[in-house]
């Protein structure tokens, strides 16, 4: 094949508080443990079921990892977009291992805080790897959340604002 796909989009809440740690030439790396549930009615018994799923990621991305050590901890809801990744090592005992990862990159990975960050209330919440981070704050505790891409997704406002009408393309 001569392209592929290897993209990974998950929407959980995190089951501890981030850990994070700086590699030897001093970049910043955030492990996350991210639960996603998914839950049904079971047919036979009319009982209702759940099966919570754990999802390893690490964010490789200065910028992101600023944002998930400030502003995330256990519980918090996050949107991530990120890659599959795996890794192989050999423990004490010599045993090789393999992880799966899902790996948010400089360039190749997106952090979106769907709900407002503890200790700053009023913070809204779509972050990517290429943009620069600056938070503004909401104008009222009822503001609506932001879009994926961190646009405010309120009338009158975002990108599509400026464009001229004028255009003949």
């Amino acid at each position: 094949m001569a392209g592929s796909v290897n993209k990974v989009i998950i929407v959980g809440n995190l089951g501890r508080d981030p850990e994070v740690r700086n590699t030897q030439s001093g970049m910043k790396v955030v492990n996350l443990a991210v639960a996603t549930s998914e839950s049904w009615n079971d047919k036979a018994s009319g009982e209702r079921k759940e099966l919570t799923e754990w999802h390893r990621v690490v964010i490789m991305n200065d910028r992101l990892a600023d944002v998930a050590e400030k502003y995330l901890r256990k519980g918090s809801k996050v949107y991530l977009e990120g890659k599959l990744q795996t890794r192989k090592w050999t423990d004490q005992s010599g045993q090789e291992r393999y992880t799966t990862e899902i790996m948010i990159g400089r360039f190749n990975g997106e952090l979106v805080l769907l709900d407002r960050p503890s200790n700053n209330a009023g913070m809204g919440g779509g972050y990517s790897g290429g943009e620069d981070y600056a938070p503004r704050p909401a104008t009222s505790a009822k503001a609506p959340a932001r879009a994926v891409g961190g646009w405010d997704t309120r009338p009158g406002s975002g990108p599509g604002n400026d464009l001229d009408d004028e255009i003949p393309f």
